[in-house]
């Protein structure tokens, strides 16, 4: 196997070849903000938190997707990034209608974790007050569209992990909106298997138990990397 060896924030870390620098970093205990990944899902890129820089280009780079390279100079703390991450955690407070007090999650969302983290005590953003539906249609769990902020762990779990390939990403720009089968009313989706996966890693209180109240959901999302190595043990076995 062979190994890179690259410079994350003045630390020479070696790491595996086919690795990324998201891995590289939490290999060598230097914390990268995210909440699109999630180890056992494949990574995309979607929150933007983890972008970085690299040294010799202007063009910040995700971490998640940046591949380890021999000499590759990574800094992951500039003050470019810093007001860049807090930018981003604005926008998805204000851009959706997230209102702690009365959330599913509030104490136990990963938002609310990094909007400390960035140091976002207030938004500098003016708040869209979007309308978005709530979808009870399941006899089990709820989707609230409002506090939505387009992981899709739920999508990749759901696909990657269960198999059942229940949700979706439909529409576009501010329209664009997590979707259960063509489009349906949860409930009415036959290929949902209530496994609840999706609602365990949803980083917020989007997806949730019916009969949750505010700061009631504890949904530990570690959990889906204790299943996906059970599997790929059992699959490994003779």
């Amino acid at each position: 196997m062979s190994v890179c060896t690259l410079t994350i924030d003045g630390h020479a870390v070696a790491m595996a070849a086919g690795a990324n620098v998201l891995q590289a970093a939490r290999e060598a205990g230097i914390r990268i903000p995210t909440l699109c990944d999630l180890e056992g899902l494949s990574p995309v890129a979607a929150c933007r938190l983890c972008l970085v820089e690299i040294a010799g280009s202007d063009k910040l780079q995700p971490a998640c997707m940046t591949a380890v390279a021999e000499g590759l100079e990574v800094h992951t703390a500039t003050p470019r990034l810093r007001d860049y991450r807090r930018t981003v955690v604005e926008m998805l407070f204000t851009e959706g209608n997230h209102v702690c007090a009365v959330c599913v999650a509030n104490g136990h969302c990963e938002l609310q974790d990094r909007a400390v983290e960035v140091g976002m005590d207030h938004s500098r953003l003016p708040y869209r007050h979007p309308q978005r539906s709530v979808d009870l249609s399941h006899h089990c769990f709820g989707l609230d569209h409002n506090r939505c902020i387009l992981c899709t762990r739920c999508v990749r779990v759901c696909d990657e992990v269960e198999g059942a390939h229940v949700w979706d990403v439909g529409w576009r720009g501010e329209h664009c909106r997590i979707i259960a089968g063509l489009d349906q009313p949860w409930g009415a989706v036959d290929a949902c298997t209530d496994c609840g996966k999706c609602v365990m890693v949803c980083p917020t209180g989007a997806l949730f138990h019916k009969g949750d109240t505010a700061e009631e959901k504890h949904d530990d999302s570690s959990r889906l990397v204790d299943l996906v190595r059970a599997r790929q043990a059992r699959q490994g076995s003779p």
